[in-house]
C-alpha cells in the first residue's frame, strides 16, 4: 500500500538533509549528488558543520538549496518544503568533549531538534526518515551485563552512569530512536535508524580522535601518551558509512528497522596510534596512560542484518583509511586553513 505521506511528483527525489553540512551530512549529500538525479536541501546551524571551500564547491557545482537556520526554533521549519520523498535525519551537537562541557545544551538542542522535526513532519508529506543514532546507546549494556561482542541490533540499550555527561548524548539518541519509531507508526510515514560506529575520514573536524593524533604527532610530543591502549574499537571509513546509510533509506522492507553501521575489523587504540605514528614517521617514545571515563572497553557491531538485509559490505580497511585520512589531515594543515571543530 502507498505511504499516504509520499509527495506526489514527476522525476528525481525531493531529499533534505537536516545537519546535511557536518561530516557524515556532507558526504551523504555528496554521494546523492553525484549518483542520484534527486533535488537535494541541506538544511544546517553551520555551529559545526562549517561552510568551508568543500562545502561551497558541492553546493555550486550541483545546485543544492541550503536553508540556514536554528532548528531549535519550531519557525524555522517554516523555511522548508512541504513535501519531502526522504529525509535524512542528522542533525545533533555530538561529541565527546561537548557532552562533558555542555550536557545540558546537549540536552536542550537535541531534544528540540528531534521533538520539532517530528512535529513538522506531523504537519507535512514526508516519505520515508532515516535516523542517524550511535553505537553508545547500548555502551553501558556491554559494560554492565556483559553482552556479546560482535554486538547487534537487538542488544537492550542501557546508560550505566545516568549521572555522567558523558551519556547525555546517547540518552537524547534513544530518544530519537524511540521518537521516530513510534511517530512514524502512528502518522503513516516510514522510519529507520542507523547506529554508527566510529566513523572517521577527511573533514571530520578536529574533535575526534584520528585527526587529534594528526595534530599531536605534528608537535612530535615526547612521550607520547596512549590513552586506553587496550581497549578496542572498529573503525568505519566514511564512504562505507555513507554507502551503509544510503542502502538503509532506499532499499525496500527497511521500515520500521534498525541497522548497525560499521565494520567488524576489530582493533586496539594501541594498535591504531602506532600506525599513525608510523605514517607520521614519528620517532620518540610511546607511553600507556589511562583512558578517559566512561569509554567502553571493547566496541565492535555485529553487522550481520545490514549485510543480509541491505547488501551492506565495508570496503576499506582500517590501514587504508587511516592513511587516506591522516594524509589528508597533514595536507590541510599545511595548507593554513582554519582549524574548525
Amino acid at each position: 500500500m502507498q505511504n499516504q505521506n509520499t509527495p506526489s511528483g514527476v522525476g528525481g527525489k525531493n531529499v533534505l538533509l537536516l545537519g546535511g553540512a557536518g561530516f557524515i551530512g556532507y558526504n551523504i549529500t555528496k554521494y546523492l549528488a553525484e549518483n542520484r538525479n534527486y533535488t537535494l536541501t541541506i538544511a544546517d546551524n553551520f555551529a559545526r558543520g562549517k561552510q568551508d571551500d568543500y562545502f561551497k564547491e558541492l553546493v555550486e557545482k550541483h545546485n543544492i538549496k541550503v536553508v540556514a537556520g536554528d532548528f531549535t526554533d519550531p519557525a524555522t521549519y517554516n523555511q522548508l518544503d512541504e513535501a519531502y520523498d526522504q529525509v535524512y535525519m542528522l542533525a545533533s551537537v555530538v561529541g565527546v568533549d561537548n557532552a562533558n562541557s555542555i550536557p545540558h545544551e546537549i540536552i536542550r538542542i537535541n531534544t528540540a531538534l528531534i521533538f520539532n522535526t517530528l512535529e513538522w513532519i506531523r504537519r507535512s508529506k514526508v516519505g520515508k526518515v532515516l535516523f542517524t543514532s550511535t553505537s553508545e546507546c547500548y555502551a553501558g549494556t556491554i559494560e554492565a551485563f556483559g553482552y556479546t561482542t560482535p554486538t547487534p541490533e537487538e542488544v537492550p540499550l542501557c546508560i550505566q552512569d545516568i549521572g555522567h555527561p558523558r551519556f547525555t548524548y546517547a540518552v537524547t539518541k534513544m530518544l530519537g530512536e524511540s521518537g521516530f519509531l513510534n511517530y512514524a507508526r502512528i502518522l503513516g510515514f516510514e522510519a529507520t535508524i542507523v547506529r554508527y560506529h566510529n566513523v572517521y575520514g577527511p573533514r571530520m573536524g578536529f574533535k575526534h580522535v584520528i585527526p587529534h593524533l594528526v595534530v599531536r604527532y605534528r608537535k612530535n610530543e615526547d612521550p607520547f601518551k596512549v590513552y586506553g591502549h587496550d581497549q578496542t574499537r572498529a573503525f568505519c571509513y566514511i564512504d562505507d558509512a555513507v554507502m551503509g546509510t544510503v542502502l538503509a533509506m532506499e532499499q525496500p522492507g527497511t521500515n520500521g528497522e534498525i541497522f548497525h553501521i560499521g565494520t567488524q575489523d576489530e582493533i586496539s587504540i594501541g594498535d591504531l596510534i602506532h600506525y599513525a605514528g608510523e605514517l607520521m614517521n614519528y620517532k620518540g617514545t610511546f607511553e600507556n596512560a589511562p583512558t578517559y571515563p566512561g569509554s567502553v572497553s571493547r566496541r565492535c557491531p555485529d553487522i550481520t542484518k545490514a549485510r543480509t538485509q541491505l547488501g551492506f559490505e565495508p570496503k576499506v580497511m582500517w590501514k587504508e583509511g587511516l592513511k587516506i585520512t591522516v594524509d589528508w589531515y597533514n595536507e590541510y594543515l599545511e595548507s593554513g586553513k582554519l582549524v574548525y571543530e
